[in-house]
């Protein structure tokens, strides 16, 4: 979409070429603002959260497009341009939905969901997704509307319509937790389906994350203090021995 703004705007909403760049323009602005207000919402409301609110938005905004474009295209139609212009508003709310979430969490999650030996990997497959998935849509975007029309924007609200329960049901929450908090996730066997697992879907850090953390911070301590003992011995031992 971020691609094609300007034509969509001028083949589906049939607008003429300077006004849908200064709309293209104004929702890229719009975009911005909403992709910073997200940044320091991520910690606070979750990558769960900030995920199926964005993804809830651009279902709800592709509808409305898909349906409004509808009635621009349909034979008579008494008011088809009235309808075409009014999409304007839910084609910047997309933005605005997408620049709340779905922009930057997928790139950020990969490297926190992944356990330790699989993180790089697992970023690297999700970067290199991102970019192929992005390719295709963007070759396939003015194809789609020359031939599909309305009909080209009922993928994308099928998409967002099945990705949100897929969200919820499956994807763990990784705010406010350390990296090794994932491992020690992993390794308790979580499981599959995980709305009602409180642990996974928390976004404040599991007590039993804190705990552990506290434990290993005093075994660190007293390994440290055992070194320093024999040190000591020793060098005691060699002072003796000269």
């Amino acid at each position: 979409m971020s691609y094609y703004l300007p034509t969509v705007l001028i083949e589906s909403v049939k607008l003429d070429d300077s006004m849908a760049r200064l709309i293209a323009a104004c929702a890229s602005v719009a975009y911005l603002v909403a992709s910073l207000i997200a940044a320091p919402l991520v910690e606070k409301l979750g990558r769960r959260v900030m995920m199926m609110v964005s993804t809830a938005v651009q279902l709800f905004c592709f509808l409305l497009v898909t349906i409004l474009l509808y009635f621009a295209e349909k034979p008579d139609y008494l008011h088809q341009i009235e309808v075409a212009k009014a999409s304007v508003v839910w084609f910047i709310l997309y933005y605005m939905g997408f620049g709340l979430g779905m922009l930057g969490i997928p790139w950020l999650y990969p490297t926190e969901i992944n356990s330790l030996p699989m993180r790089t990997k697992g970023a690297a497959v999700a970067t290199m997704t991102n970019w192929i998935t992005n390719f295709i849509v963007v070759e396939v975007t003015p194809i789609g509307i020359q031939k599909l029309g309305w009909k080209f924007y009922i993928i994308w609200t099928v998409t967002n319509a099945l990705f949100l329960p897929i969200i919820w049901l499956f994807y763990p929450e990784t705010a406010n937790r350390t990296l090794e908090d994932l491992d020690a996730y992993y390794r308790d066997s979580p499981p599959l389906v995980l709305y009602s697992d409180k642990d996974s879907t928390s976004v404040r850090r599991p007590e039993r994350f804190v705990q552990a953390q506290g434990r290993d911070i005093e075994e660190a301590a007293e390994n440290l203090r055992r070194r320093g003992s024999v040190l000591v011995h020793d060098e005691g031992e060699k002072s003796l021995s000269d």
